[in-house]
C-alpha cells in the first residue's frame, strides 16, 4: 500500500503537534529565557515574543493543512534561531549515546523543511 498524502498528513500532525506543545508551554510560562538569550546575544528581549508565531500559530497551520509550506517555513526560521540561541555549542557533537546531541531540534528543522517542499497533501485545508 502506497499513499502519499497520509505520509504528508503523519508528517504534519507529528511535527504540529510537537512543536505546538512547546508553544502551549510558553504559553502557560513566559518567554523570559528566551528574551534574556536574545539580550544576551545584544538582541532586544521582546524578539521573544516571535516565538509565538513559530510554536503556536504556525504549528496550528501546518497540523490543519492551512498554508503548509508557509507554517512549515516559519517553524524552519524558529528552529534555525533555537539552535543558534541555545544549542550552537552542540551541532557538532556527539550525545551520550552516540546520536546528534540535538537530534530532536534537526528532526524538527527537517521535518519543516521537508514539508516546505512537499506541501499539505490531500488531506489538508488548502495547500
Amino acid at each position: 500500500m502506497q499513499n502519499a498524502d497520509v505520509g504528508k498528513l503523519v508528517l504534519r500532525l507529528a511535527l504540529g503537534i510537537m512543536i505546538l506543545l512547546h508553544g502551549i508551554f510558553k504559553l502557560q510560562h513566559g518567554v523570559g529565557g528566551i528574551a534574556g538569550m536574545l539580550q544576551g546575544v545584544g538582541l532586544p528581549g521582546f524578539l521573544a515574543y516571535g516565538v509565538f508565531i513559530g510554536e503556536v500559530i504556525a504549528p496550528i497551520m501546518v497540523i490543519i493543512g492551512y498554508q503548509t509550506r508557509i507554517g512549515a517555513a516559519i517553524i524552519v526560521g524558529n528552529m534555525l534561531v533555537a539552535i543558534a540561541l541555545a544549542h550552537m555549542g552542540q551541532v557538532f557533537a556527539l550525545g551520550g549515546n552516540g546520536g546528534w546531541a540535538i537530534e530532536l531540534q534537526g528532526m524538527y528543522l527537517f521535518t519543516a523543511v521537508a514539508l516546505c517542499f512537499l506541501g499539505a497533501g490531500r488531506y489538508a485545508m488548502k495547500n
